[in-house]
């Protein structure tokens, strides 16, 4: 098979658009885009009711900083080529209800990355974890190959200025495909909007119960996902055409959904966890040293793999690609370590997650003591009905520590937790904070030679600074 390159193979029909206005411009994903649209040569506008940093140092940097924060309906003008609608917007933003009065082309944010992808090679990667660090790889490879990519990733990665890129020469794209919603206006799950023509599926586990009441809901948006796999386009350089199912043998969920889909015009390529070695606290994959550690990563080196595969390398250049991989951030980030004590940040926040996480620490650091806090962050994690699902998922640390804040609950307009039925959900084993600083102090207290702090969360414990925190233990 031959490599996909840039300036060879498929033809790009780039779309005719000189000038796009984003409504909410200061999310994570949409300032990104934003800015993928700049360095493109778009004229780009937009307009939000608050910026924070970094989208806001970011924004300014390129230019795209708007005047003055709030909603602009008169900024909204016949000339826009294309409105760009974030999820933060509500159904009644005004400049919204402008740009429909106007008959605008309103996308979202999963919409105009197809519309700037549609005929390039794309690789899609779903799943309920795994996937940040599985599109990273991909990435990592496929730069180290000197194949050029666009992309989409949910994290900032080290080598890539921005999280999106899109150009008028890349014939691959790589997607990170969230299952969250669309836009305010779209309730399609973002990723059946990519129409993969290679798709991932690493993990299936009940999240977003906001959006999904039912797992058997949940579960059935992956089925779409894979009825959505398209043919590969006219010339990428393989001899065969169909689409790809790359998916987790080891999920039991991922599986069923796999086995159970009756399409017969696409590949199916199932992986499990390959053999593997630690040797004086390195992970060895054959004769390769990895930088990377933990039985779910080698999992998403996997799926990495047989995607790359998928446009012509060979497995020798993965491998020597994949040794200098250093992970993406906050996927099982070491923060700062000495001889005797390593402390790593990490995203994890879903029961499967911690305990991968977990798991993947004791078996990189068998002899060390490990101190896990995490801090329930999302809507699902503070639901009490979901609760049930973290039973004895922090059963391997020795020290087992949860915060959440009841700030956070009025936030989401959701009920309070009393901490002792957090407690009994997680089995009685944790001891259990709603206040991040009475937790910060004991985690100070301790002893911490031959030890080592995982601290889990899609939050930060209402602003601790981990960097700060492992100077003080190390």
């Amino acid at each position: 098979m031959t490599p996909v390159r840039g300036g060879e193979h498929l033809k790009i029909k780039n779309m005719k658009v000189s000038k796009v206005h984003f409504i909410a411009i200061g999310g994570s994903a949409m300032h990104n885009l934003a800015i993928a649209l700049c360095q493109k040569g778009i004229t780009v506008t937009g307009s939000d009711d608050e910026i924070f940093d970094p989208a806001k140092s970011r924004l300014e940097k390129y230019g795209l900083l708007p005047e003055s924060f709030g909603w602009h309906p008169e900024r909204i003008t016949k000339d826009l080529d294309a409105v760009v609608l974030g999820m933060h917007a509500r159904i009644d933003n005004p400049e919204l209800l402008r740009a429909q009065e106007l008959g605008l082309k309103i996308y979202s944010y999963p919409e105009y990355l197809y519309e700037q992808s549609k005929d390039k090679l794309r690789i899609v990667v779903g799943g309920s974890h795994g996937k940040t660090t599985t599109t990273a790889m991909i990435l990592h490879v496929l730069a180290h190959c000197g194949i050029e990519a666009d992309y989409m990733v949910g994290a900032q990665l080290k080598g890539f200025e921005v999280m999106v890129r899109l150009s008028h020469t890349a014939k691959v794209m790589v997607i990170e495909g969230d299952e969250y919603l669309t836009s305010p206006i779209d309730r399609r799950p973002k990723f059946h909007l990519y129409k993969p023509n290679v798709a991932i599926i690493t993990g299936i586990e009940w999240d977003h119960i906001n959006v999904f009441p039912t797992f058997d809901i949940y579960r059935e948006q992956f089925s779409k996902f894979i009825d959505l796999i398209e043919p590969f386009p006219h010339g990428a350089g393989l001899s065969d055409s169909t689409g790809v199912l790359i998916y987790c043998d080891e999920d039991k969920e991922v599986h069923r959904v796999a086995v159970e889909n009756q399409r017969t015009d696409i590949q199916k390529l199932p992986y499990v966890c390959p053999e593997h070695r630690v040797v004086g606290g390195v992970t060895e994959l054959g004769h390769t040293k990895l930088r990377i550690f933990g039985h779910h990563n080698l999992l998403n080196l996997t799926a990495a793999r047989l995607a790359c595969r998928q446009v012509g390398v060979t497995d020798e250049q993965f491998d020597e690609a994949i040794s200098t991989f250093e992970g993406a951030s906050k996927r099982l980030e070491l923060v700062k370590k000495n001889d005797s004590c390593a402390v790593y940040k990490d995203f994890a926040h879903a029961p499967s997650k911690l305990r991968a996480t977990i798991h993947a620490m004791r078996e990189q650091y068998p002899d060390r003591r490990l101190v896990a806090c995490m801090e329930l962050h999302t809507f699902s994690s503070l639901t009490q009905e979901f609760l049930q699902q973290y039973a004895h998922s922090m059963d391997e640390a020795d020290v087992r520590y949860v915060y959440f804040s009841q700030h956070a609950l009025q936030l989401k307009k959701l009920p309070p937790l009393n901490p002792e039925e957090v407690k009994k959900a997680f089995g009685g084993n944790v001891e259990v904070f709603t206040d991040s600083t009475a937790m910060v102090t004991k985690v100070k207290a301790m002893e911490w030679k031959n030890a080592n702090l995982l601290m889990m969360s899609s939050g930060n414990f209402d602003g601790i600074d981990f960097a700060q925190l492992a100077d003080e233990i190390i």
